[in-house]
């Protein structure tokens, strides 16, 4: 069955938005036209470079990072399993355990479980009545072999913003790495990954009015 959009009330944008009309227009050239490949040193991959970077420095300013930092991927999903397994590959002599919520988003509660059958482990804190981790927790779950903290930012059920500078303090204060998946707080709140304090920070385009597909990870 076929229903026309007009005659929808969508209430699921923290799912998925709709594409902006501006991103729309932004993509148009590429949909249309210039389909160089932009790692080509003729014009038309030129061009093709030349929008990636630029876009990159879109991410790089929203987000106060350097765009250097920013890596494109096909999504938040994709970002969360660069992020943890990454490190947990990286860091694996010096650790290999993990710490989280009891209520991150399955991008990032199954890939602890997949770590976990290879030889990691992971301890999943809880949170209180409003769904809020408390830092004391996250620093009472690691230990001398705590490799990586990662904490959302925003909750995609409930919308509870977590503390996640204290978190970051926590790990910092420990040699540990932290990250965040902000998906579900760009865009909503300021976010400004220098102020969080965190060495990782993944985002999904669609969440954003971007097309599907399309993702950040910040290292």
């Amino acid at each position: 069955m076929s229903i026309d959009p007009a005659d929808l009330i969508y209430l699921d944008h923290n799912a998925s938005t709709f594409l902006d009309p501006l991103v729309v227009e932004a993509m148009q050239p590429f949909l249309d036209g210039n389909h160089g490949n932009p790692s080509s040193g003729h014009l038309l991959g030129r061009q093709s470079r030349h929008a990636i970077e630029h876009a990159r420095g879109q991410a790089a300013a929203l987000l106060d990072v350097d765009p250097a930092e920013v890596i494109f991927t096909s999504g938040g999903t994709e970002s969360n399993n660069h992020a943890l397994i990454g490190t947990a590959w990286a860091l694996r002599e010096r650790g290999d355990h993990i710490v989280t919520s009891a209520v991150e988003h399955p991008a990032i509660l199954e890939v602890c479980r997949f770590l976990a059958r290879r030889g990691f482990s992971f301890t999943a804190v809880p949170v209180d009545a409003l769904g809020r981790v408390d830092p004391a927790d996250v620093a009472g779950a690691c230990n001398d072999r705590t490799i990586l903290v990662s904490v959302m930012l925003a909750n995609n059920e409930t919308g509870t913003i977590q503390p996640i500078a204290a978190i970051a303090d926590v790990a910092r204060s420990r040699g540990i790495w932290c990250h965040t998946d902000a998906a579900q707080a760009v865009g909503k709140i300021p976010v400004r990954a220098p102020q969080l304090g965190v060495h990782m920070l993944s985002l999904a385009g669609h969440k954003v009015y971007g097309p599907k597909g399309v993702g950040l990870l910040v290292i």
